[in-house]
């Protein structure tokens, strides 16, 4: 790449780090090789950066004064408001200035700003229960629009926080999000509805799960050792999860509900509050209450009924073990 460089500098906040741990595994290339090719320059990063104490906060201040340009302004984990509004629960180390108010600051002379991480976003784990933290996300406070910065934000761009979110984030969808910026190629008409990057957004978890055959038939699992569809019983979000998990596979081969989990779809604010246990599938009348997306419920009954009266014995049986019980029957193609 030549020309001027694509600077970000990247803030945590409240949280785990977990979305730069899992930004850490980027393969395929490597984060530093992607980032490079990009023409991204890390400015500063509280993990990968040498600068601490008063080397990074000269050279936050030469960022507001801007003789050192900020083109994205990544923030990881939820922005703490209290003690009552006064955000000292979280000041940044070495100054007396609250995190929120660095971050309000930045925010005003970035070209972007990145929300990388469901808390980042709109609160997320940070912001459950209590939340005595008074814990709340950039541009929105759970669902809701306001948060830290206020639902009417833009950056310089005339875009509005960018959410990444995700509980991690895969680390492409932050190096693809960051190289769109870069190149100019995001817009307002690429983010959905809660602000998220519809490149992956606009895909559901369901779409390559290996589960789906089961689901078809409404073959259900029973515990989670199971093989079957973990929709029925096992509180299974994936069929209205946005996200790209099971044909964009993490670590180049994983994902939740390859590895036997539910999904809990942790791209969606408020995912972290679902008013039941996980792993638990609310019902009434023996009806999941959370449909898949885009499907009226007497369509879901009227199909569920058709599907589990033609489930082939295969797939009943194995839908409630842990291993193949009955392999899929060989049958030679005629030709024609």
């Amino acid at each position: 790449m030549t020309g001027a460089p694509f600077n970000i500098l990247w803030l945590q906040s409240g949280g785990c780090g977990g979305c730069t741990m899992s930004l850490l595994c980027a393969d395929a290339p490597d984060l530093m090789t992607t980032l490079k090719s990009a023409g991204i320059h890390i400015l500063w990063h509280p993990t990968l950066s040498e600068e601490t104490g008063a080397e990074a906060i000269a050279l936050f201040d030469e960022v507001l004064s801007g003789a050192v340009p900020l083109h994205a302004l990544c923030i990881e984990g939820a922005l703490l408001r209290g003690p009552n509004g006064t955000g000292r629960f979280h000041v940044l180390a070495g100054t007396e200035t609250p995190t929120i108010d660095w971050v309000r600051r930045l925010a005003g002379v970035a070209e972007h700003v990145v929300a990388v991480g469901s808390c980042a976003a709109y609160g997320g784990v940070t912001a459950a229960g209590v939340n005595p933290a008074d814990a709340c996300g950039l541009a929105y406070d759970g669902r809701q629009p306001g948060g830290a910065l206020g639902g009417a934000f833009r950056s310089r761009s005339g875009l509005p926080v960018v959410n990444v979110a995700g509980c991690p984030t895969h680390p492409n969808w932050v190096t693809e999000t960051l190289m769109l910026l870069a190149a100019g190629l995001l817009g307002p008409g690429d983010l959905d509805s809660y602000g998220r990057p519809r490149f992956y957004a606009d895909h559901l978890v369901h779409h390559g799960c290996p589960r789906n055959e089961y689901y078809e038939y409404k073959a259900s699992a029973e515990k989670l050792s199971d093989l079957g569809c973990m929709m029925e019983h096992l509180g299974c979000l994936g069929t209205q999860a946005h996200a790209d998990c099971n044909t964009r596979l993490w670590n180049g081969e994983g994902s939740c509900t390859r590895g036997g989990y539910a999904c809990i779809n942790c791209t969606a604010p408020e995912f972290e509050e679902p008013g039941h246990a996980f792993l638990q599938t609310p019902k009434i009348g023996g009806i999941p209450v959370g449909l898949p997306t885009d499907m009226p419920k007497a369509w879901f009954i009227a199909l569920s009924s058709l599907a589990k009266a033609a489930t082939p014995e295969r797939l009943r049986r194995n839908a409630v073990s842990d291993h193949e019980v009955i392999p899929p029957a060989v049958r030679d193609i005629k030709r024609r």
